[in-house]
């Protein structure tokens, strides 16, 4: 018999990815959840509030290993604190920790860093509280999922007019890919910082939007706006990309072709 996994953020874009591929490794899952609900074959549903703490003790009591996707553009730091303060009061669990290509590279100071990127923050604050904790950890750096660059062009295109970032460049990944690895990583050895994942090619915002367009049959202008401040002027640099990494398969055309 094997501990069960925790998973946090379980029901979101990656979360709802990695929890079949744990179940298909043989393993329970624990999906720490702020509401009840009903388990399923293989998978319980414990409550707690990462961003409170309340409940997460009894979650991460028993186990071995936790897989942390739940973060916002927000609050990270309070999370990750309040899980590992409770995993370290149980026990050392795998810690293994989803974050975002750039997170040490992009700097978040100004309002207008804070406004657009303060995600890269949230993230690299959450990384260091987890390497600081004192409990085994890995963390896997990813480049932007299709599927929330999707969203995001779907938000955007609600407007007549539709901004894009002068000289930022994307390197957009399938979410399913990230997964295949995070849970790879999930299951091995505590490893600390892994090499990175991204996407199979580097495209001019604009490009995406163009391309997003034509797939879902949009008319829409485009303005291009070239903002001020550090962290856009470290986009600009490709500071959220990693060309040497592009071992992702599925390309952005793919993705708005075949949706899932």
């Amino acid at each position: 018999m094997t501990a069960p996994i925790l998973l946090t953020g379980g029901t979101g874009t990656l979360g709802s990815l990695v929890l079949p591929r744990l179940r298909a490794h043989g393993y329970d899952v624990r999906v720490l959840s702020r509401r009840p609900r009903d388990p399923q074959d293989g998978v319980e549903y414990v409550t707690g509030d990462l961003s409170t703490g309340e409940g997460v003790e009894a979650a991460v009591d028993g186990l071995e290993t936790i897989v942390h996707l739940a973060g916002t553009a927000k609050g990270d730091d309070v999370k990750a604190r309040n899980l590992v303060r409770a995993a370290l009061r149980v026990g050392r669990p795998h810690l293994a920790y989803i974050s975002v290509v750039g997170a040490d590279r992009v700097p978040v100071e100004s309002f207008i860093d804070r406004g657009a990127f303060g995600y890269f923050k949230a993230k690299r604050d959450a990384e260091l509280i987890i390497a600081e904790s004192g409990l085994p950890w890995s963390t896997l750096r990813a480049t932007q999922f299709h599927q929330s660059m999707i969203a995001m062009f779907d938000a955007m295109t609600k407007m007549p007019v539709v901004p894009t970032f002068s000289g930022v460049q994307f390197q957009p990944v399938d979410a399913s890919e990230v997964a295949d690895r995070l849970v790879e990583v999930a299951l091995g050895e505590p490893a600390g910082l892994v090499p990175e994942v991204a996407g199979p090619q580097a495209y001019p915002m604009k490009q995406l939007l163009r391309a997003y367009l034509s797939a879902k049959g949009k008319h829409r202008l485009t303005m291009p706006i070239r903002l001020p401040g550090k962290a856009f002027r470290a986009h600009r640099a490709g500071a959220n990309l990693n060309l040497e990494r592009a071992v992702g398969v599925r390309t952005w055309e793919r993705a708005l072709a075949d949706p899932r």
